[in-house]
């Protein structure tokens, strides 16, 4: 059975080696949906190693179901968002291949700004390509297909492999379920194929985790009075927006958790935020917990400040007396 894998649990940069019995090379497919390109791509490319990302749980089981009953070693799905890899986990030069099937179009305004083509996603994606490695997308949205030929025909370091700006076949492709059915309901693909260059780079660094934050504080409330006084509050911060939902207090120990979800630009975040008794009477530290396998990133550490600095400010005894935080 294969070990189930998260963004959030890998090492920063990723360590291949860790994943798959041979080093080779990379290629990733972004939305893998069902499994089955991913699949293709580990069974036509044994000489290389395959990595898919996925949002969906449920299409992480059914291509988890069907790798395990395969028996493939060189392919591995992994759970979490293409901007949170790209940004965090992928250095620059290391993939040889991106493919890209049929992204979700987000067609309303107000959520184009999810959409995974974008200049800032696109540099990134050009940053990780070896010399000669490839991107390949297929959509059938032809404004979607307009949008991303803006994109990539101004993209530093990008070579568009065709005579056009994409093409309506190409021979020999794997057509995905999700394909056929757009062309029983009378949606042609539309397909790029863009290539890297030798052009040097300015590549967007990793953004690596900083150390982990604490926040201590004084105060003369208890951890089921903090609790008491609690109520779901949302902050935005620059570009990090933190919702800090419940509380939940355990008096034996005088422990308070947190229920926070924390949104960047690159990552996403759900878990608690502890708060705990030091030694001295009437101080407690505020710090992460392991629950979601959160990450020490720079909205984390305004997260900890939040969460520590309404707790000292509930009570006009209370106050900050140390920070460990950065951002």
């Amino acid at each position: 059975m294969l070990r189930k894998l998260n963004i959030l649990m890998l090492d920063w940069p990723l360590r291949p080696e860790r994943l798959f019995p041979l080093v080779q090379p990379l290629i990733i497919e972004i939305g893998f949906g069902n499994g089955d390109h991913l699949i293709h791509l580990a069974r036509t490319q044994p000489d290389c190693n395959i990595l898919g990302f996925e949002i969906s749980g449920q299409s992480m089981d059914k291509a988890e179901a069907k790798i395990a009953k395969l028996g493939l070693d060189n392919v591995r799905p992994i759970h979490g968002r293409a901007e949170t890899a790209l940004a965090h986990l992928l250095a620059e030069a290391s993939v040889t291949e991106f493919h890209i099937n049929y992204p979700d179009p987000w067609f309303k305004k107000r959520h184009q700004r999810r959409r995974l083509i974008s200049r800032d996603t696109v540099d990134l994606l050009a940053s990780r390509l070896v010399t000669a490695g490839r991107l390949l997308l297929a959509t059938d949205i032809i404004d979607y297909a307009e949008m991303a030929h803006e994109i990539l025909s101004t993209t530093p370091g990008l070579v568009n492999q065709f005579d056009a700006p994409w093409v309506n076949e190409v021979a020999g492709r794997f057509v995905t379920k999700y394909e056929r059915k757009g062309y029983r309901e009378g949606r042609r693909g539309h397909f790029f194929r863009y290539a890297r260059d030798d052009r040097p780079l300015a590549h967007p660094p990793l953004i690596q985790e900083w150390e982990m934050p604490h926040l201590f504080l004084h105060s003369p409330l208890s951890a089921a009075d903090i609790c008491a006084r609690f109520e779901s509050t949302r902050r935005r911060l620059g570009e990090v927006h933190i919702a800090i939902l419940h509380a939940f207090a355990d008096p034996k120990r005088n422990v308070a958790l947190f229920e926070v979800v924390v949104e960047e630009p690159t990552i996403e975040q759900h878990t608690m935020i502890m708060l705990a008794p030091r030694e001295k009477a009437g101080e407690y530290i505020v710090k992460m917990t392991s629950l979601g396998h959160a990450r020490a990133t720079p909205g984390m550490h305004r997260a900890v400040a939040a969460v520590g600095e309404w707790v000292a400010g509930l009570d006009g005894e209370g106050k900050v007396l140390a920070r460990k935080l950065r951002g």
